[in-house]
């Protein structure tokens, strides 16, 4: 038999002055989808204004901590909420209740946090915790990075920085650094830390963003040092987005067989100069690398091996960090030779044992060569003086350039006077001939600040030296035919 109309309305009636008098009871628990629902759509209209703000991704994992800008919505209830901010403590003030620690807690776990907080006046209380402006962010960055430190970010796009832009922040990762092994490091409620490794080379490989996380406040991140350098990832690594590639110069040694060893500001863009002058550096986009340091530093000498250069790299830790490159492969093709620097480097080039006449004119011809060497021809050419000529250039050539000889020359031998790398001084006689190609015997590659000495012939030898015996007797008659040219003039 059906109910009758005034007993239904009673019981609405009811139920209207329950929820009036503030007794907060709710029919339905938070947990049924009915009641879900209204409370989503009730709290959209609220929250649209702070949701504008909000970066368009929040991480689910984000943790509350002082500073953070909230906005706490309790089901029809609005006086006991709205928008908060979280003290230096950690405490959320709130109406009637008092306060409530949010320290380190997800918003999930915040929303249940006050809901029991509510719980001791409220029956069945339903929360919902909305981040309107995140606090900023205090991350350390240690190991293979060219800032190592502390960062407070507090731009809004830096709101949920991922790895790779607090690396950015940095300086970027150098090129000691295993992008293999990258550590986070993030504190734990319970007062332990959590160690997460990311490898981020296979981020650059494959582009697996998974591995690109983002950070919370609190964590140390730390890159580790390669174990070793890999010429072929040393590129890759330069041309990496949160790489340090926002040097234009770097101060590296370079020590061994070049013109002019010592310290440099070497750039992405040089040439050399003439032996034993340094090269010209400018600014440039490209990473500055070891041909380059060699180049500003006067360039390679004939002795120098090139198969066996070594850098010698000083890393975060203290320690050093060697690796061998091999330029003559670099002549043959291979780039991933012309090993990428990073500040502070040292570049040292070892003497040769022996070299072949062949090679030492290939390498004459490289880029990290000098340009010209200078020669001090002497005696009898045209033009005697200093010359400059190519590096390993024969003798030939450096006589031919001053000129060739003159009629007193002696065309059939000269001296070649070289000041040694121990500081001792060779001198030897060297039969001439034009016509023969580069040799040691009788046409010997040059070297820089070598001295050619061409010797008169012999009738001009004679005729020098008849000139200095009758030298006395020419005077003596000249100082006695004085006054008789004196009286001549009257």
């Amino acid at each position: 038999m059906p109910q009758p109309a005034p007993v239904v309305c009673f019981a609405m009636a009811a139920g209207l002055i329950a929820w009036g008098a503030g007794s907060a009871s709710l029919a339905q628990s938070p947990e049924q989808p009915a009641v879900r629902a209204t409370l989503q759509s009730a709290s959209q209209q609220s929250e649209s204004s702070a949701a504008e703000r909000l970066p368009a991704a929040t991480p689910d994992s984000y943790t509350l901590g002082a500073g953070d800008q909230i906005r706490v919505d309790v089901f029809r209830l609005p006086q006991y909420g709205g928008e908060m901010t979280v003290l230096v403590n950690g405490l959320l003030n709130l109406p009637v209740v008092g306060s409530v620690s949010l320290q380190g807690l997800t918003l999930e776990e915040a929303e249940q946090a006050i809901a029991a907080q509510y719980a001791r006046i409220l029956r069945n209380p339903i929360v919902t915790v909305t981040l309107v402006a995140p606090r900023p962010l205090n991350v350390s960055v240690t190991g293979e990075v060219s800032r190592p430190g502390s960062y407070k970010l507090d731009d809004e796009s830096s709101a949920f920085p991922t790895l790779t832009q607090v690396l950015e922040v940095a300086g970027g990762v150098r090129q000691s650094a295993d992008l293999r092994q990258v550590q986070i490091r993030r504190p734990q409620r319970n007062g332990t830390e959590q160690i997460i490794s990311v490898n981020l080379w296979e981020f650059l490989q494959i582009g697996d963003s998974r591995s690109n996380l983002t950070l919370r406040d609190g964590d140390t991140v730390f890159v580790p040092t390669a174990s070793a350098v890999s010429l072929t990832e040393s590129p890759q690594i330069a041309s990496a987005s949160f790489a340090a590639a926002e040097r234009s110069s770097l101060n590296i040694a370079v020590v061994g067989e070049v013109f002019r060893p010592g310290s440099y500001v070497v750039t992405g863009s040089a040439r050399t100069a003439e032996a034993g002058t340094p090269g010209n550096a400018s600014s440039g986009e490209a990473a500055p690398s070891i041909t380059r340091a060699i180049q500003i530093a006067g360039g390679i000498t004939p002795t120098a091996d090139i198969r066996n250069v070594e850098v010698r790299r000083l890393t975060r830790a203290g320690d050093e960090q060697a690796f061998k490159v091999d330029l003559w492969q670099l002549l043959g093709g291979d780039l991933s030779q012309d090993a990428i620097l990073q500040d502070r480097d040292t570049v040292v080039i070892p003497k040769a044992e022996s070299i072949s006449d062949a090679q030492a004119a290939q390498v004459a011809s490289a880029s990290f060569s000098p340009n010209t060497i200078q020669i001090n021809v002497v005696g009898e050419v045209i033009r005697p003086g200093a010359v400059e000529v190519p590096p390993n250039s024969p003798l030939n050539q450096a006589l031919l350039t001053a000129g060739g000889f003159n009629n007193r020359a002696n065309r059939g031998s000269v001296e070649l006077i070289r000041l040694n790398p121990n500081g001792t001084v060779s001198r030897r006689s060297i039969e001439i001939d034009l016509a023969q190609g580069i040799n040691e015997a009788s046409n010997p590659a040059l070297r820089n600040n070598d001295v050619i000495v061409v010797k008169p012939n012999g009738l001009a030898s004679l005729s020098d030296s008849l000139a200095t015996a009758t030298s006395p007797f020419r005077d003596f008659f000249n100082l006695f035919s004085l006054p008789f040219s004196f009286f001549r003039l009257f």
